[in-house]
């Protein structure tokens, strides 16, 4: 978010802060240096800069020929003891979308101008209020679906995850001085910085990373949910699973083949995590129907877009093991995680077969999505398959792609101090290596930061934020 060159960050700006459409209630929130002496323009029942922050005051706002507009809230936030750091004025009006834009017309025409997207939680960060990885935090919190991800992102915004950083960082500094005093000295060959150690706080600060850079896989999914495609031939029951999971008829189940011909999809909440299962077309070969071939080759493509394949069989329609063991591979052939699902579990089953499947329990999960049968211990095969429980309550987990990729290059030059230490290298390239770790680090708090990484963050961000 580049400003204009007509903009300033010393402008008072204006936007809701509520949901967009009618309600009962919208607010608005002016922040600036101005932001009181504007809302007075408006708001003539008391002087908003004489009376004490934190609180709320009732009156008439009126436009700026005197005609009323509202009766309202006006709460008030005195610099620094706000969001964003600065004079905030929040108003709580009726929710008519008319009201809202009048009152904005009037800021507007009163000296304000409209907050650019981001512009608020990005005046917060600048004012000091909060670091970068909190203020991402702050849209992961209003995006939230489940209580895991809330949970998740108030802990990232209350700065449990940035202070684990931190730690990180001012323990490499204290190295990372020492060092480049060696280097101030370095005609007289001595060193400052003992080898060891700094080995041994290599090792340390990658046993902080190692459990950081593991908890991704978990976060990610916190935070973005699972595509989890139901796949497998026609009428192996797929449609019929799905409803079964979403314990409402979503999906026609028919026995004639080919019946699903496009995607039906719902979302399921489990442990925390929000599922998209996905309904596809059967796959097979051969059909002479185009609009079911389009089907098809859809189906393939979610499948390899998907987060999670369960393939279904019926269990009646394998004849071996080695019929089975087709199937297997080639869902396999994906490349995606991938449960294989015995439909039918409630009808006879050859005595083989069940021998096999009883030896590789892990992968195959016998079920009756029509008798909705062994439905929760397919449930706990799809959690123990994405891991989800191996983050314990309480440990920080990184949700966010850009942090995951710093950690990864702060893990990276870790290991170059580590060879470098073996290689017994000079310690202006240990500093090097040093110092690019001290950078990726830093880039995930803001330390370490330029106006075009802040421009893509809150660039994301919608008015309001």
């Amino acid at each position: 978010m580049r400003p204009e060159s007509n903009f300033s960050f010393q402008d008072t700006i204006v936007a809701p802060i509520s949901a967009a459409g009618v309600g009962a209630v919208a607010l608005l929130r002016v922040s600036g240096q101005q932001a009181f002496e504007i809302c007075n323009q408006l708001f003539k029942s008391k002087k908003l800069a004489d009376v004490p922050s934190h609180t709320v005051h009732f009156g008439i706002l009126r436009d700026m020929a005197g005609k009323p507009l509202d009766e309202v809230l006006i709460t008030v936030f005195k610099a620094p003891n706000s969001f964003t750091g600065e004079n905030v004025a929040e108003i709580a009006c009726h929710g008519s979308p008319f009201i809202v834009q009048e009152i904005l017309r009037n800021l507007v025409a009163a000296g304000a101008r409209m907050a650019q997207a981001g512009e608020f939680t990005r005046r917060a960060f600048l004012n000091g209020k909060f670091d970068l990885a909190q203020a991402e935090a702050v849209a992961d919190l209003i995006a939230a679906e489940t209580e895991a991800a809330r949970d998740a992102a108030l802990s990232q915004m209350r700065g449990g995850f940035s202070k684990e950083i931190q730690t990180l960082r001012e323990k490499l500094i204290h190295f990372a001085s020492l060092i480049e005093l060696e280097l101030d000295f370095g005609e007289e060959d001595v060193e400052f910085a003992d080898r060891q150690d700094l080995r041994d706080l290599i090792y340390e600060l990658r046993g902080l990373i190692t459990p950081l850079l593991t908890s991704f896989s978990y976060g990610n999914v916190l935070k973005n949910g699972v595509p989890t495609v139901i796949a497998g031939r026609p009428n192996a029951g797929k449609s019929t699973l799905l409803n079964a999971l979403l314990k409402e008829e979503k999906a026609i189940v028919s026995e004639i083949a080919g019946t699903t011909r496009d995607f039906i999809e719902d979302e399921l909440v489990m442990e925390g995590i929000v599922f998209r299962f996905i309904d596809t077309a059967g796959l097979r070969e051969g059909t002479t129907d185009r609009i079911e071939a389009i089907g098809i080759e859809r189906t393939k493509a979610k499948m390899q877009q998907a987060g999670l394949i369960l393939y279904m069989f019926d269990l009646q329609d394998i004849r071996d093991v080695e019929d089975y063991i087709s199937h297997r591979e080639y869902v396999q052939s994906f490349g995606v995680p991938f449960l294989m699902v015995g439909n039918k579990a409630d009808v006879y089953l050859p005595d083989e077969l069940k021998a096999y499947f009883d030896s590789v329990a892990e992968e195959v999960v016998l079920i009756s999505a029509k008798k909705q049968l062994h439905l929760e211990d397919l449930k706990n095969h799809i959690l123990r398959k994405l891991n989800i429980g191996e983050v314990r309550a309480g440990n920080t987990v990184v949700t966010n792609a850009r942090h995951h990729e710093a950690l990864v290059q702060t893990d990276a030059s870790l290991l170059a101090v580590l060879d470098g230490l073996d290689r017994r290298v000079t310690g202006d390239f240990l500093a090097m290596d040093i110092r690019h770790a001290l950078h990726a680090l830093g880039s995930i708090t803001g330390q370490i930061s330029h106006e075009d990484l802040l421009d893509n963050i809150f660039s994301k961000f919608c008015i309001g934020k």
